[in-house]
Parts: structure tokens; sequence; C-alpha cells
């Protein structure tokens, strides 16, 4: 199992809220300016960059490049705070295009967004998750399946290099190659994911049903949600009593499903290894070269 430093859960934590929040709000809202201030709130709040007023856009110039670096001798300057406000609106009208092809048009999209650069910290983080609500809102994902996070992390220096290269010298061919290109290998790792663990599942259900009661089949379907439960937890979730919770929780336990791993005496945390090892695996998206 991976170990994760506290700052570290806690982002993920706000992205998943941050997530969340964006998809309930694409039911009474289309992706725009106002939603992404909720969900700058959302990601800085108690993290990394929390003291650069989350939820608002800059009004201060700000610069991009090694640390320690000054507007001088910056890498890439975003638009002054008085030109940024112009750039966001043409920004938000072309979300609104229905006119090009989705994947090209959020990966234009992108680009557009980590130019302009409208807030003091966190724009990386918005913009990601930004790529993730595009895909559902046009119906491209059912569900927030893809994150393309991982793949950004793991050719990391393509993505600045390619991002710089549409502003310096207009390279957009490369970025869109790029782009889909992480698309499909993003895509490609979901779906291999998401076999295992159903055929994992598939495993399980046929074991839980021998040994079991209804409500071991239940927790199950829990676990696709959040590998990790407490009995406490699962008592609330399936509407029983916690001595009902408990027994079904330490049957999942007898049969390799769960395991402890927290020793506190009350609320011990359970965790469905094998499923949380396919989702914390590596991703498997080493990347063509896309670069010329």
């Amino acid at each position: 199992m991976v170990e994760r430093s506290p700052a570290d859960l806690r982002e993920v934590g706000n992205c998943v809220v941050a997530l969340e929040h964006g998809l309930g709000r694409l039911n009474k809202l289309p992706l725009s300016l106002r939603l992404v201030r909720e969900l700058h709130e959302k990601l800085l709040k108690g993290v990394r960059g929390g003291h650069a007023t989350p939820g608002e856009f800059r009004r201060s110039q700000n610069w991009i490049g090694p640390p320690g670096c000054t507007l001088e001798n910056a890498t890439y300057v975003p638009p002054p705070p008085t030109e940024m406000v112009t750039c966001l609106g043409k920004w938000e009208e072309f979300l609104h295009d229905t006119q090009i092809p989705p994947l090209l048009q959020v990966a234009l999209a992108h680009y557009q967004f980590e130019a302009i650069h409208p807030f003091l910290d966190g724009n990386g983080r918005v913009g990601r998750l930004l790529i993730t609500l595009f895909l559902v809102e046009r119906s491209i994902l059912p569900t927030p399946l893809l994150y393309l996070s991982a793949f950004f992390e793991a050719t990391r220096q393509d993505y600045y290099q390619r991002l710089l290269a549409v502003s310096t010298g207009g390279d957009w061919e490369a970025w869109l190659l790029y782009f889909l290109n992480g698309m499909a290998r993003q895509s490609e790792d979901a779906l291999s994911r998401v076999e295992r663990i159903n055929a994992l599942l598939g495993k399980w259900r046929l074991s839980v049903a021998r040994t079991s009661s209804k409500h071991g089949l239940l927790l199950l379907d829990m676990l696709t949600a959040n590998p990790f439960l407490t009995i406490k937890n699962a008592a609330e979730k399936l509407g029983v009593a916690f001595t009902t919770a408990q027994r079904a929780v330490e049957k999942l336990e007898g049969v390799g499903i769960l395991s402890r791993v927290s020793e506190a005496k009350r609320d011990r945390v359970y965790c469905a290894k094998p499923l949380l090892e396919i989702l914390e695996e590596p991703a498997r998206i080493a990347p063509s070269r896309t670069s010329r």
C-alpha cells in the first residue's frame, strides 16, 4: 500500500470533494467561471496554496519559472489581471461552443486555462479537474472514470514543454498529439483496472454468497466505492445494527477480503487490500514520443 503524507491525503480528499461538488453542480450549472471559482475554493481548503485567496481570481501579476525566478527572468508570464478578465470571458464562451469535436475542444480549453493562469496557486489542480467535468458534461464519460493527472505527472517534462511550445511558437499540433495520446493511454489503463476489479469482485461474490448473508454482498458493493470501511460506517450505510454489521465484516475478513489496517479498539479501519492494490498500482501509461 502506498504511503502518503497527511498533506497529500488532504489534497486527495479535497480533489474528491471538489469533483463531487462539480458533478452535482453540473445538474444545475454549466461549466462556467462561477463553477471554476467554486472548484478552486474546494481544492485549496486547508492545503498547499490555501493562503492564495481560494475561490478568487488573482488581482496581481503572477509568473511561471524555476524556484526563485523573478518576473524578468520567468519562463512564462500570464496575462496581467486587467487582460485576464477578458481572456476568461472568451474562454468561457469557447467552452459552450458545440461545433468543435469534444476531445479537441477540451485539449484546446486546457491549454487556454493554463495559459491564462487565473489563480495565484492551484491552477494545475483546477485545470485537470475541468477536463473530467467537461467530458462528463458532454456525455463522453458517463461517470468520472478518466483523470489525466497520472499521465501528466508521468510525462511532466513533455507536458510543460508542449504547453510552452504553443505559447512561444504556436505549436498546436504537438500539443494536440500529446493530449490525445494521453487520453488513449489513460483510457487503456482505466479499462484494464476496471476489468481486473470486476473479475476480483465476481470471485468475491461467489465466495461470499456461499458463506455469508445478504449483508456481506451489500458490503462488497460498498467496497467498490471505497475500499476502506469501519463497522460503524458499514452499519449506517446498510441500515442495520452494529452487531449485524460486525458479523458481516468479520465474515469478509475470514475469507480474506478485508484486513484490519488499524489496531484501535474502537472504530477499527478495515481495507480490501487486493482491490486497493489495483487502484494504487503505477499507471501503465509510458508514452510514445510525440515531441518533434
